[in-house]
């Protein structure tokens, strides 16, 4: 996965420390009713099924960000429609030692165009599934598509 630079340039200060960042996933949807699908990659790093995920970089706006890692991850074209979720991760430490904690903010997407694909090396699959069919995508990334899913435009806060 390729580091952005600003994070690398804060572990040149501060080596493997915790580092608290900003994420965004981007649960990109198309179609209605039994026909709606999502937008999965399989990350090249540990072959996990996900929706696009990736770091709000400094000063840009979390929608942005979302909708950015979905052109540059796959290819497509889509359009934030809400925010359905708030919610901090727990630490997680790197291969590298490296530690981080994230905010994720996850954005309910509408698909606009595109046909996925691995786009910049990060995934080594880009594919629509059925919504309804996601027994291979882990627990916490299936509740994730279930906020964006379940249609609230008022996002949920873990308390």
């Amino acid at each position: 996965m390729a580091t952005p630079e600003f994070i690398l340039r804060l572990r040149e200060k501060i080596g493997t420390e915790l580092l608290w960042l900003t994420g965004a996933t981007a649960v990109v949807l198309r179609g209605e009713g039994d026909a709606r699908e999502v937008l999965l990659v399989r990350r090249a790093d540990n072959g996990r099924l996900t929706p696009v995920t990736g770091i709000v970089d400094p000063g840009e706006q979390p929608a942005v960000a979302a909708v950015r890692e979905v052109l540059e991850e796959a290819d497509v074209v889509a359009e934030a429609e809400a925010l359905v979720w708030v919610n901090t991760l727990p630490p997680m430490v790197y291969p590298n030692g490296d530690r981080s904690q994230y905010l994720d903010l996850v954005f309910r997407c509408r698909y606009v165009s595109g046909d996925p694909r691995p786009a910049d090396g990060e995934n080594s699959e880009a594919f629509w599934r059925r919504v309804d069919d996601l027994a291979d995508v882990d627990g916490e990334m299936r509740e994730r598509i279930r906020m964006a899913v379940d249609g609230s435009d008022r996002a949920r806060f873990e308390v």
